[in-house]
């Protein structure tokens, strides 16, 4: 009897697509790429999420203050920018500062939750079609009630291109009296945006705000006049 033909050949696999993991950024490495995570293009959600420690270390217990949970604080998520044509603005909720996504600066901070009840965190937007425009960008994060400094705060900043890997990190503990901690420093270099943790905590003097606090430690250069909220 002739012989069963042989199985046909399984036909090549596909090659798996690359899966974009997430980066997390750390005092050791600090900086990445957006262009290499394949953010090039579209928007960026920038988010901070923070919990407040249940035991109390550090700074928090020196003062022995009450537990301030989530609710009662209102965490401020803010940004300085450069402008590739020389011009510098803040975004921030004080003074109704949120910026636009279609329009210079090309970031915008969603709307301010006074109430601490959003899940969610806060947010910021950046337009990354418009990548060229920018010449530096800083995040930062002031508090503006609610706790005296950022002691006792578990808080992660996440960024989330629309394309691409998302990039995290968390902020180191906070040792020092601080009302105001820089988050992360955006840097255009020859089109590519550089994303670098800073995570530092920030101690105003006497007098001076924490915006023009952040301002004086990334000589930024910009006149700050009093807002409110």
């Amino acid at each position: 009897p002739a012989a069963a033909p042989p199985p046909p050949a399984a036909p090549p696999a596909a090659p798996a697509p690359v899966q974009l993991t997430k980066v997390t950024l750390t005092k050791n490495a600090p900086t990445v790429s957006l262009t290499k995570q394949g953010g090039t293009s579209g928007g960026m959600r920038v988010n901070l999420n923070w919990e407040v420690r249940k035991q109390f270390k550090g700074w928090g217990a020196k003062l022995g203050r009450a537990v301030a949970m989530h609710s009662d604080l209102d965490l401020d998520l803010c940004a300085l920018y450069e402008l590739s044509d020389g011009r510098k603005g803040v975004i921030q909720a004080l003074g109704n500062a949120f910026g636009a996504l279609d329009r210079p600066p090309f970031i915008h901070l969603d709307g301010d939750d006074r109430t601490g009840a959003n899940a969610s965190g806060e947010n910021m937007s950046i337009n990354l079609d418009q990548k060229s425009a920018f010449r530096r960008i800083l995040i930062f994060v002031t508090i503006y009630e609610g706790a005296r400094s950022f002691a006792d705060l578990n808080a992660t900043v996440t960024l989330t291109p629309q394309h691409g890997a998302s990039i995290d990190f968390s902020l180191d503990e906070c040792t020092v009296p601080s009302t105001v901690c820089a988050l992360a420093l955006l840097t255009n270099e020859h089109g590519d945006l550089l994303v670098r943790r800073e995570s530092r905590f920030l101690v105003p003097e006497r007098g001076v705000s924490p915006q023009r606090t952040v301002d004086y430690a990334y000589g930024w250069g910009l006149d700050w006049t009093p807002g409110r909220k």
